[in-house]
């Protein structure tokens, strides 16, 4: 299974790489600093750089995480059931996570950092889709 981070904080990318190789997610763990590198980076070989899950954080500069999805909107039909963005964010307002629900790619709101048990509760969920 191939795995983005996408957050503007070293840390926190850090921080999710660990418990994904403690918990042996993935084969493939990429972290990005910025939406707009991921964005381009899925672009330039979608067949091939498409990945299976997503952590997106919301606040970041430039383009943050809503920015990041409206720009895969267009993706959306050939992504859904492919790739699973989970929002991995600090942010407490219950707006965004009203918000999440609106984006049919999200999968799920998940507040950092990351647990074993969210990485538990994703594999469940991946599995009882596939």
């Amino acid at each position: 299974m191939k795995t983005y981070s996408i957050d503007d904080d070293h840390i926190s990318n850090f921080l999710t790489e660990k418990v994904l190789e403690e918990a042996e997610f993935s084969t493939e763990i990429q972290s990005f600093l910025s939406a707009e590198d991921a964005l381009n980076f899925i672009k330039q070989d979608y067949e091939a750089n498409v990945p299976d899950i997503i952590f997106l954080d919301l606040n970041m500069p430039m383009m943050n995480g809503w920015d990041f999805l409206d720009a895969l909107a267009p993706y959306k039909d050939n992504l859904l059931g492919k790739c699973h963005v989970y929002i991995l964010t600090s942010s407490l307002d219950t707006s965004d996570t009203a918000r999440s629900k609106d984006y049919d790619l999200v999968s799920g709101f998940i507040h950092k950092p990351l647990t074993l048990e969210d990485v538990q509760v994703i594999l469940a969920e991946i599995e009882d889709k596939a």
